[in-house]
């Protein structure tokens, strides 16, 4: 499954809640603790109460935005995107929330604040775990640091990371976040992040801050690497294991590094690509034409004045990572030709086929969420492809039972781990487990079994997703195919550039090397 962004998807994306892979922390409350406007009852794992207080223009905003955010992200699986030009975020509007959250409301937020929310709710999420190393490390009781009421926790997250990761001025951030604790805690957790804060400082200035040596046997060195590196043990034990250390430490560093994005021109509108640049020069957007897709755009800042600007709401543009674009090639839709889209929600690929059509044929768009189709037909419209789209919701395996329909191609990019897009997708590690991975696999190959039944004779079936898991990837293919003699390997090179290309001739996206999602796609020709 894709993790595609279209503009609802994009600006308010929700995601299940979190169940991390190692040890979660305890995130309790003191029972002596003074009546706030945050509840984690059993009814919700955060629900915000009615009480509200005056507006309070001492406190920062960004950071009671970010604070509250982050909880939302680890509580209540809140989806850590983008704000829009309002401040609104996933679950209605995000100053109302954090008014009803906190007691009070801080001023709005100004493009400043909005870019500053999405760096530090990006940025924490992704070094959560070496901040709480450090956090832990500057206690000297560890059940306290594990006893730590939610909202305490997640300010001094925040406080570490700019202190540590975005070089802010350490004692303007010691004094904001102190201030934020005061208002929306009580006194005594003020000082209690005015003291770990200032220690960290001290620590930064004299170069002496907390790290695990990495020695020991194997697993000792993953564990630490998985500290230093801010991922879960077990991500790491596996790339070490498929990868080496010394690639397994470069896809993390990736991981950790701020993500590009790609624009797609909306050609169905009869936007060029050569078009969009011309309003990204107006809007002072700093930008790369892809070297790989006629018409995609790469940009590293400025994705707000994108969205600000309104060009995803027209279907001017959309954000898609090129892997995903290199994917659609590995299809290679024709004009006039029906296609099943076997997971399409919500709806990147879908869209980005049928901008390929040129009006002629069909796409028949399958997902069993209804309100994600709802959605990609809404895009649609607003991309001007509606008219070569059909969307069905069903469940593929019982779809399929009904023979109802064979097809030129199918596209089954299949539910995944989304281990390849873990730069764009920072909640994403913390969400997956090792257990998960045999889960999806079985889906995997019900799915493509499915999927299958829906190939004509001579027709194409491709296989992708969003994973650089060799499990999930090649191992399904192989197995699909020595349950299904029938289909051969089609090799990718004469669809994607040579670089993308593996030895099996599969496509392949590796995030490192290519600076790009990762991603895979097997190209399949079922005999005639």
């Amino acid at each position: 499954m894709a993790y595609g962004l279209s503009l609802h998807v994009f600006l308010s994306a929700q995601t299940q809640t979190q169940t991390p892979s190692s040890k979660p922390l305890k995130l309790t409350r003191r029972a002596n603790k003074p009546n706030t406007a945050l509840s984690t009852s059993k009814k919700g794992l955060l629900d915000p109460l009615p009480k509200t207080q005056k507006l309070n223009l001492q406190v920062s905003p960004h950071r009671a935005v970010s604070a509250v955010r982050l909880m939302r992200v680890e509580l209540g699986g809140a989806f850590a995107d983008l704000l829009n030009e309002k401040g609104k975020g996933s679950g209605g509007n995000e100053m109302a929330y954090v008014e009803r959250t906190l007691g009070f409301r801080p001023h709005d937020l100004d493009d400043r604040d909005l870019r500053l929310v999405t760096v530090i709710v990006g940025g924490t999420i992704r070094w959560r775990r070496y901040l709480d190393f450090l956090i832990c490390s500057l206690f000297h009781d560890e059940s306290m640091f594990r006893s730590m009421e939610p909202l305490l926790l997640q300010i001094l997250r925040i406080g570490c990371y700019e202190i540590v990761k975005l070089d802010m001025p350490p004692y303007a951030v010691v004094d904001e976040n102190v201030r934020l604790a005061k208002v929306a805690l009580r006194h005594g957790a003020g000082n209690m992040v005015n003291a770990i804060l200032r220690k960290l400082v001290s620590l930064k200035d004299r170069n002496s801050l907390p790290l695990p040596k990495v020695e020991g046997d194997d697993r000792v060195q993953a564990r630490a690497l998985a500290t230093i590196y801010s991922h879960p043990v077990w991500m790491v034990r596996r790339w070490i294991k498929y990868l080496g250390q010394e690639r397994a430490i470069r896809l993390m560093v990736w991981n950790n590094s701020d993500p590009s994005f790609s624009l797609r021109a909306n050609c169905a509108k009869g936007i060029t690509r050569a078009d969009l640049v011309t309003q990204l020069n107006v809007l002072k957007v700093p930008h790369e034409v892809s070297l790989h897709l006629d018409d995609f755009v790469r940009v590293k800042t400025g994705l707000q004045a994108v969205i600000q600007a309104g060009f995803l709401k027209e279907g001017l543009c959309s954000v898609q990572d090129e892997s995903a674009g290199l994917v659609v090639s590995v299809v290679d839709p024709q004009p006039g030709e029906n296609i099943v889209d076997c997971c399409a929600a919500p709806g990147g690929k879908t869209l980005y086929i049928a901008s390929h059509l040129r009006g002629q044929g069909m796409i028949y768009a399958i997902d069993i969420n209804k309100g994600r189709l709802r959605i990609l037909n809404e895009t649609a419209k607003l991309q001007n492809v509606d008219a070569v789209i059909t969307t069905i919701h069903t469940d593929l395996r019982a779809f399929v039972d009904k023979k109802l329909l064979k097809s030129d191609k199918v596209l089954l990019d299949a539910p995944c781990s989304g281990l390849g897009v873990l730069s764009k997708r920072a909640d994403l590690r913390w969400n997956k487990r090792l257990e998960d991975l045999e889960q999806l696999k079985n889906l995997q190959d019900e799915l493509l079994d499915a999927a299958s039944i829906l190939v004509k004779p001579g027709g194409v079936l491709v296989y992708s997703t969003c994973s650089i898991d060799p499990e999930e990837n090649e191992e399904r293919v192989q197995a699909f195919l020595l349950r299904h003699p029938d289909f051969r390997v089609d090799p990718v090179d004469k669809y994607v550039p040579s670089d993308f290309v593996t030895e099996d001739g599969f496509y392949f996206s590796d995030p490192v090397e290519n600076s790009l999602d990762g991603a895979f796609a097997a190209r399949l020709v079922r005999g005639s």
